[in-house]
């Protein structure tokens, strides 16, 4: 598998020490995807070419692209990052605050949520069945275009 041409992060610096700049690789897709081993070994080469360098974003779902995207990280020792829709609950992992969690449910709280997501990662790639695609992920790639992010999609 080919990895993403990245461009290795900026270094800034800091009042004592430098700081390294992670790359944040968003993680979306269907819920149906079921290759866990592709997302696997898409998050491993990140980890051994990037070491810390990276850091996995995803949407907090349990099944499919996001919910392997969460395990496989994790089991890696990576730096792991969520944006789970408002009407969840609130975990270690979230980037906003825990008042920001459970919201009465509205289907616009996974809409915000892809928004967030795309905001905050610097590249975003959708795990998606070859001949499926769903409402989410595509509206979460064409946010993403629209931010002029790198997207890359893989089935």
């Amino acid at each position: 598998m080919k990895l993403l041409n990245l461009q290795q992060p900026k270094k800034i610096k800091n009042h004592k020490k430098e700081m390294i700049t992670r790359i944040k690789i968003a993680i979306v897709g269907s819920r149906v995807y079921t290759n866990n081993l592709r997302i696997k070994n898409f998050i491993y080469e990140l980890k051994v070419k990037y070491k810390d360098e990276v850091e996995i974003v995803s949407g907090g779902q349990k099944e499919g692209a996001d919910g392997y995207a969460k395990k496989y990280a994790l089991e890696l020792g990576m730096n792991y990052k969520e944006f789970p829709p408002a009407h969840y609950n609130w975990n270690m992992h979230c980037v906003r605050p825990a008042g920001e969690y459970k919201k009465p449910f509205y289907i616009s709280n996974y809409h915000k949520r892809n928004k967030q997501i795309v905001d905050y990662s610097d590249i975003i790639v959708a795990f998606m069945p070859e001949g499926i695609s769903t409402k989410g992920t595509m509206s979460t790639l064409r946010y993403a275009e629209s931010e002029k992010k790198l997207v890359k999609i893989l089935n």
